[in-house]
């Protein structure tokens, strides 16, 4: 390429564009290994699997990742930890978000909407949740992203989306984590008239469902984990909506903690800053049934699955069915996907 044309050709941007099928290659395998765990009652069963085989198929994308939100420190357990390099080594240089199952409980006992799921964004551009491990949320769709507020009251932020989607609040369906902490706003929410969908885990799913149409969802309130908030921001960059967020220490040395890494308890932290670039990937497959994806499901020879798959800077969300065989499959990623004697 001369020089003149080199001066002329689009403006590349880091991670490239064929990221996307590379990272739902590595939410399939994840999602087709939890998925044997499925009504097992083994949530570190199902973890394990879905964590091995992210593992082995993470490490031959084409990037120079960094795990900035994974299964926490490592230890001597298989686990994608904070700060492990993921990729092939070439490419470009990200942050790396894995999720190898959001909902495991959900997994474990057979309910709806567990999901694998990955997020890639430039390197350095994920927030660092170091100190605090959860944060109160609020997630909502498009329509309302500029309307609402987490430090206004829930009747206030029901009332906003059911103005931008022009309904009424009793139009309105809320999600929230399924905890005692959340009685006092699952009080306050059904003093408006919105519905509610109470889930017990998953509320990466919970978020984009409140952000994605189709759903049934509005909005997403109430305390969950902080990498989740994390995750959940790099889908909804993606959709074009929004999530807020406020840390919320579950006690005084928490608290004291992140004061002390020089974390403003205030702030309201935006979907910016929780991932600031504006080029994200988020890859998610389904592991059982639910609202947003179906589940996995067997054949005699393998198996279908189903995923969606987002870029920010394009806004494209792609949906994804797959069938998959087993004999090929396991030879290509050197996953065991099968039953074996030790698991079925």
């Amino acid at each position: 390429m001369t020089a003149e044309q080199q001066a002329h050709a689009p403006a590349s941007h880091a991670p490239d564009r064929n990221l996307a099928l590379e990272l739902t290659r590595v939410t399939e395998a994840a999602a087709m290994a939890a998925a044997r765990w499925v009504g097992r009652g083994d949530k570190n069963g199902a973890d394990g699997a879905a964590v091995n085989a992210m593992r082995m198929l993470i490490n031959s994308v084409s990037m120079r990742g960094v795990v900035v939100i994974g299964e926490g420190e490592k230890d001597n357990a298989p686990m994608l930890f904070n700060g492990e390099e993921v990729g092939d080594g070439t490419g470009p240089a990200c942050d790396v978000a894995v999720d190898p199952i959001d909902g495991t409980r959900l997994c474990a006992n057979g309910m709806p909407n567990a999901i694998s799921v990955l997020a890639v964004a430039n390197r350095g551009s994920m927030y660092d949740p170091s100190a605090v491990f959860y944060m109160s949320k609020l997630a909502t769709g498009p329509a309302a992203a500029d309307l609402v507020d987490i430090t206004a009251p829930p009747a206030a932020n029901i009332a906003a989306v059911a103005k931008a989607k022009g309904c009424g609040p009793q139009d309105v369906t809320v999600v929230i984590l399924d905890r005692p902490r959340h009685q006092e706003l699952i009080t306050q929410v059904r003093e408006t008239g919105a519905r509610i969908h109470l889930i017990t885990d998953g509320d990466v799913a919970g978020a984009i469902m409140a952000a994605r149409d189709g759903t049934g969802i509005d909005l997403l309130l109430g305390i969950g984990g902080t990498p989740e908030a994390i995750i959940a921001a790099c889908a909804l960059k993606c959709l074009g909506g929004v999530i807020q967020g406020q840390l919320a220490p579950r006690d005084d040395e928490e608290r004291q903690k992140a004061l002390d890494a020089g974390h403003d308890l205030d702030r309201v932290l935006t979907t910016d800053d929780l991932v600031s670039s504006d080029d994200v990937f988020f890859a998610a497959t389904g592991i059982t049934d639910g609202s947003l994806l179906r589940g996995v499901s067997y054949h005699h020879n393998g198996a279908t699955t189903y995923s969606m798959v987002m870029r920010s800077r394009s806004g494209t969300v792609r949906y994804i069915e797959a069938h998959h065989e087993w004999e090929k499959l396991e030879r290509f990623t050197g996953v065991e996907y099968r039953p074996s004697s030790g698991s079925d």
